[in-house]
């Protein structure tokens, strides 16, 4: 009992800036920056899309991120508790817990979608991952619909997240972050020279670079403004719960900057691996889980024709960097429930752990199940219970967290709060904080009532 009070008191710390920039980055990046965001870009105009998107992420991405930081740091505490702290207990305080369920429930249905990523390896280890399109789509709508290998998969990838945040924020998260976030990078720098050797590869670097500004309309501009939002983690707790382990030493603004770099260079290698090698063969990536477990297998059994070998090779490396992105966020997602179960329970972190992995892999095995032979049961409203969770969270309680997360700092804390936090306590110059706070009360939360609108079809 001695232990559990010691942890309500002492509060750990990443134990490095490295650990920091790339244990949040991690957190960051996932498959929406690996399939989504090549998809929104193919189907946005391409560069246009890309320019847009960096600016959005500039504008929005950023100042949503330092003040989810500013809220971790200041309360050093689960995301419940510490809006609860800077707003001394009064309602704003239910914006955490709707970020920490969020979380939960994104947990859910994303250990579906990592789980088909282990299984794509298993498949491209024993040689499964050759054949016809119609192959392709077939071997994923058995693996979808079948009520056991999905469920196994998301079991074992939820006990591999396990694992890594029941050792805690240095011995866990920060050093799993250190070893998988270089080992993307270096996945995702093969594949994208392999891509862009191809054959013709030179149309799709094109298309990705060469900004066609007569495309730019409301729908281009809505679009990249969603993914900025969405592809940062903004509104489910983890950038909150990081920031808790983070130093007072740490620069909120410039880790922010950092990681939004990051996560869009990302973003945009993505697009170099994906759009070169479609290009190469006349192939149009399509969205949604259709492009990463049915076109993109295709796509690189056709481009690697004349040698087999590297096309078995490029789709093996792929699908471990699927797994690797999806595993990095899925870790943050279950830091942010587990923290706040320890704390708030005053159990130790390794039991938090196990609840959060057990309570997620039945809510995983019920959203994997109502894809499949049970699924007919587990339709509402010609919805199933996956698509419900990716609906519920995606489009409503982010969009809703983050806008009144932004109310928050912006109209409710007290400047002087905010501006110790952001210059760390005047050791930093803060040039840019009247900035910061004019695009947190006035910019940001208009931009994310404008996705929220766009995305539930009330504006176009």
């Amino acid at each position: 009992m001695e232990n559990i009070e010691m942890a309500k008191l002492e509060r750990a710390n990443f134990g490095s800036r490295l650990g920091v920039i790339l244990a949040t980055a991690g957190s960051a990046v996932g498959l929406g920056n690996v399939w989504r965001f090549p998809y929104m870009a193919g189907e946005n105009g391409g560069a246009v899309f890309i320019l847009i998107y960096v600016i959005c992420v500039l504008l929005l991405g950023i100042p949503c991120m330092i003040s989810e930081f500013i809220i971790g740091r200041h309360g050093r505490a689960n995301t419940a508790r510490a809006f609860s702290k800077l707003s001394g207990g009064g309602p704003w305080s239910l914006i955490g817990y709707m970020g920490i369920l969020t979380g939960f429930l994104i947990i859910g249905y994303y250990a579906v979608v990592a789980g088909w990523c282990l299984q794509y390896i298993w498949a491209s280890l024993i040689g499964h991952m050759q054949g016809s399109p119609e192959y392709f789509k077939e071997y994923f709508t058995e693996l979808s619909t079948n009520h056991v290998k999905p469920v196994l998969w998301t079991v074992i990838i939820l006990f591999m997240s396990y694992f890594i945040v029941e050792h805690g924020i240095r011995d866990g998260i920060e050093r799993a972050s250190k070893m998988m976030m270089p080992t993307l990078f270096f996945l995702l720098l093969i594949i994208v020279g392999a891509s862009c050797m191809l054959p013709n590869a030179g149309k799709g670097i094109e298309f990705l670079f060469k900004p066609d500004f007569t495309k730019i309309n409301s729908d281009v501009f809505l679009a990249a403004l969603g993914q900025a939002f969405y592809s940062l983690s903004i509104g489910m707790g983890a950038l909150c719960t990081y920031a808790s382990y983070f130093s007072k030493q740490t620069n909120l603004t410039g880790s922010a900057i950092q990681i939004g770099v990051i996560d869009s260079m990302v973003a945009v290698l993505a697009g170099l691996m994906i759009f070169p090698a479609a290009f190469s063969v006349g192939v149009s990536p399509d969205s949604g889980p259709s492009l990463i477990f049915i076109t993109l297998p295709n796509v690189f059994s056709q481009a690697f024709a004349d040698i087999p070998m590297a096309g078995y090779v490029i789709a093996l490396l792929f699908f471990v960097l699927l797994s690797l992105a999806a595993l990095t966020s899925l870790m943050s997602l279950h830091e942010v429930v587990t923290a706040f179960i320890h704390e708030e329970l005053v159990i130790t972190r390794k039991k938090a752990a196990l609840l959060v992995t057990a309570s997620t892999a039945v809510i995983g095995a019920f959203c994997s199940l109502s894809l499949g032979a049970v699924g007919d049961s587990m339709m509402f409203f010609g919805k199933s219970l996956f698509d419900w969770f990716d609906f519920i969270t995606g489009q409503i309680f982010l969009p809703i967290v983050g806008f009144l997360t932004c109310i928050f700092i912006g109209w409710f804390v007290p400047h002087k709060v905010v501006h110790d936090e952001f210059t760390n306590w005047g050791t930093l110059r803060g040039r840019f904080f009247h900035l910061f706070l004019f695009l947190v009360k006035y910019v940001c939360p208009l931009a994310i009532l404008l996705i929220f609108l766009h995305q539930l079809g009330l504006i176009n």
